[in-house]
């Protein structure tokens, strides 16, 4: 194959072209494919189909594929052939939406943050999307930590923060009931710098919807620090939106990248398959400001 990767003019993300999804790939493009992925952490394969077998197939290549544990409500039952998929659609029938996270938008986010072994990646595939809105939002997570002030840097180098199950500090009832998720016990703590298991560079691993304190700092000056953390990590110029189409095929490092969802029309469809990689527990970075 003659695979073609272009960076997007964005803080992350390149275009992969050239490459067949519907088949198995060979060691050759399955290596491009993996060092585009550390060189750019989020990649879109446009405009391709992909049944449910290519997307697992394509998916155990990286790793394994972790059953979910969670999800809002069973309708996905009998609407996928293996367990660990995940249907992301506000499309309903008999009023219940068939899939999960059905409406609104989504906090910026990782993965599982809240596990102690978080997702290594995370894979998107779109079969229905509204005309407008729904897009993704990827925050370039190594960018955050490289400009972020070094009085900082030095405060926070031996600091852990505290995750939870969609459980953030400015998570709200209401929130949770637009995404149609009850909040579960699921919680751990990983280093605010985190180092990253393949490239060993520094990552600001916070996040809005699943971060909900600062371990070891007075309570006010830790959710002054996070609440900094946070808008800092949203910034716009470290942040790539996607805007999707149908036959979208977009996978992203969790161990490197926040993502979050914009709002959309909830008279409009859309539906996304979702496929993930279990990961490890991530290691705190050595990397400090002088």
């Amino acid at each position: 194959m003659n695979i073609k990767v272009e960076a997007l003019d964005a803080p992350c993300g390149a275009r992969i072209t050239g490459v067949d999804l519907g088949t198995e790939l060979d060691a050759a493009t399955y290596a491009a494919i993996h060092q585009a992925w550390l060189d750019y952490q989020v990649l879109v394969f446009p405009n391709i189909e992909m049944t449910e077998e290519d997307q697992i197939r394509f998916t155990k290549h990286w790793g394994e594929m972790p059953l979910r544990k969670r999800y809002a409500g069973r309708r996905e039952e009998g609407r996928r052939s293996h367990e660990s998929i995940m249907l992301i659609s506000n499309i309903r029938e008999n009023g219940e939406p068939i899939g999960s996270l059905p409406d609104g938008d989504m906090m910026f986010h990782s993965d599982g943050q809240y596990d102690e072994h978080p997702y290594r990646y995370t894979m998107l595939y779109a079969l229905e999307v509204p005309s407008s809105g729904g897009n993704t939002l990827f925050a370039n997570l190594y960018k955050a930590y490289e400009t972020l002030p070094d009085d900082l840097k030095n405060r926070l180098c031996d600091v852990q923060a505290q995750h939870g199950y969609y459980a953030g500090r400015h998570v709200t009832p209401e929130i949770l009931k637009t995404l149609g998720i009850e909040r579960v016990a699921d919680n751990w703590a990983h280093p605010i710098f985190t180092a990253h298991e393949e490239t060993s560079r520094t990552v600001l691993y916070v996040s809005r919807l699943l971060t909900q304190s600062l371990r070891g700092l007075p309570e006010d000056e830790g959710n002054d620090i996070l609440d900094r953390l946070l808008d800092h990590v949203e910034s716009t110029d470290l942040v790539y939106e996607h805007v999707w189409s149908p036959g979208d095929f977009v996978i992203w490092d969790n161990r490197c990248l926040n993502h979050a969802r914009t709002d959309f029309s909830a008279g409009e469809r859309r539906l996304l398959r979702r496929t993930t990689v279990q990961g490890v527990r991530p290691g705190a970075a050595v990397e400090t400001a002088a």
